[in-house]
């Protein structure tokens, strides 16, 4: 096998943009946001309700509490680090298969995956289950 092959095998479905290895949604996203400019890829938010848009990490501050929707249509990977308190809800399935939603304290950080219809947790810190 040439090293062409193996080079197109290992990469399959992934694109390399910028020296980073994205896989085909995670650049999809990023050319949407470029292309369109409606998709940060960051966010602060400071509102009461907020409805994830493709963002990899988003910022909740300045308000007492926020409540925050994990919307699967854009969004299959996000961090969401709280500098107040938050309630994170999917808008389909579950989070980790058990849980309508959690809530998170100021200081912590949640990192999520939607994954086959429900919302999975990959890493998170000063969490409490609803």
């Amino acid at each position: 096998m040439s090293s062409n092959m193996n080079s197109m095998r290992r990469n399959f479905g992934r694109k390399l943009v910028s020296d980073k290895l994205y896989n085909s949604r995670d650049y999809e996203t990023i050319m949407s946001a470029k292309l369109s400019q409606e998709v940060e890829l960051t966010k602060i938010v400071n509102t009461s309700n907020y409805k994830t848009n493709g963002e990899e990490f988003i910022v909740v501050k300045d308000i007492p509490e926020c409540r925050v929707i994990l919307n699967s249509e854009t969004t299959e990977h996000v961090i969401i680090k709280a500098l107040t308190k938050v309630t994170i809800a999917p808008d389909k399935g579950a989070i980790d298969e058990d849980w309508d939603e959690v809530d998170i304290d100021r200081g912590a950080c949640v990192e999520f995956y939607f994954i086959s219809g429900n919302w999975y947790i990959g890493s998170s810190d000063g969490i409490k289950m609803s």
